[in-house]
């Protein structure tokens, strides 16, 4: 198993949107989500910006996150939820959520 975290903005205005939103997480896109081996999935919201974490529990991530992505109900999940976002001041040009680097960790 590995941890996950990263972090986004919620775009000025779309908070309660982004809140509702996650409140009713559609059927499909978490079938997706357990098939594409995460565990243990939250966000966090403090101060517009979102934190994720996540376990993962597969052996190959690069092939269950393209599986994630080119799931149809995944992508409209997508559709409904990426305008509420923006990424981080410092995001890398191609990240959308930026990734975390684990510093610390008690088990």
């Amino acid at each position: 198993m590995k941890r996950y975290a990263s972090v986004i903005r919620v775009r000025d205005g779309h908070e309660a949107e982004y809140r509702l939103l996650h409140e009713n997480v559609w059927p499909e896109v978490r079938e997706q989500i357990a098939r594409s081996n995460i565990r243990n999935w939250s966000i966090w919201l403090r101060d517009g910006v979102l934190f994720s974490y996540f376990e993962y529990h597969g052996d190959d991530f690069a092939a269950d996150m393209a599986a994630m992505a080119a799931d149809r109900e995944v992508q409209r999940w997508w559709e409904v939820t990426m305008p509420c976002q923006e990424p981080v001041e410092t995001a890398a040009s191609d990240d959308w959520w930026s990734p975390m680097e684990e510093v610390s960790h008690l088990a």
